[in-house]
């Protein structure tokens, strides 16, 4: 047996099937309902990236001095950097966390829904194959896949009239935009971090600041490109997740890269 259909896809089908039963049949609220209980158990991994982003935020004054001070010095600024790191007990690394826990599950769940919820696809038997015996569908038994607008095996999209293009449907659109919410607090510093490579001028600065702000649209115009192809049960689940991981950002360090226009809107008007 394959270890990935061991470990998260049968666990994750039988968990949705789960809630769907509990959830009146209703394919929709069991995807949320899920998706809700996905993100309460995986908050806890995602603790340690949320502390090393405050702790990031609160050392910027001493990684400018530190470039300052070593410019043009690679090494000996790769080693004081690892020093503060080391004393302020921050680990650069743990900000992979969220992002790789969320790319592995959405695979997971890009396999659950290429068997099971797909087009043209026998939903009951294929989820037969793959769920824990108390929950197996008796025969005859129909799964509900209308949610809303929606057939949750369906991408969200709309067809243009006489044009073989698609535009991305409303829950898809806001899936992409609490994505992109989402990446922007969860990057309180990087206009510091654009003003420390202004001032040490040193290539690999810039690059690194060029980064920290691609992937604040990549993720996005992922959610945006792969929808469009696969069905909208995995817009909603990816909408319902960015929302609960934006809240805990929220909570954890603020409004973080999107306090300037928190402030510009006047939404927020005492912070420093």
């Amino acid at each position: 047996m394959n270890p990935f259909t061991t470990l998260l896809i049968e666990p994750l089908a039988n968990g949705l099937i789960l809630f769907y039963k509990i959830l009146g049949q209703n394919m929709g609220l069991a995807i949320i309902g899920f998706s809700v209980f996905l993100r309460f158990i995986l908050s806890p991994l995602t603790k340690p990236y949320m502390e090393s982003m405050k702790r990031m935020k609160e050392v910027a004054p001493h990684l400018e001095k530190l470039k300052k001070r070593h410019a043009g010095d690679k090494m000996k600024l790769a080693q004081a950097q690892a020093e503060l790191y080391k004393q302020k007990k921050i680990n650069p690394g743990a900000g992979c966390i969220p992002y790789l826990l969320q790319i592995v599950v959405l695979i997971a769940f890009f396999n659950v829904f290429s068997r099971t919820l797909y087009p043209n696809t026998d939903s009951i038997q294929a989820f037969n194959k793959i769920l824990y015996k108390p929950l197996q569908f008796q025969e005859g038994q129909a799964l509900n896949t209308k949610f809303l607008y929606l057939d949750i095996k369906k991408p969200d999209v709309f067809k243009l009239p006489f044009s073989p293009l698609s535009l991305p449907g409303p829950i898809l659109i806001l899936a992409a935009v609490v994505q992109f919410i989402s990446a922007k607090i969860s990057m309180p510093f990087i206009k510091e971090e654009e003003k420390i490579a202004m001032k040490t001028k040193q290539s690999t600065d810039d690059f690194q600041v060029a980064m920290q702000q691609s992937m604040v649209y990549t993720f996005p115009l992922m959610t945006l490109f792969i929808g469009l192809r696969f069905p909208s049960g995995l817009a909603i689940y990816w909408l319902i997740f960015s929302l609960l991981q934006a809240q805990q950002q929220y909570t954890s360090q603020g409004w973080g890269g999107l306090t300037p226009f928190i402030k510009r809107v006047g939404l927020l008007k005492s912070e420093s």
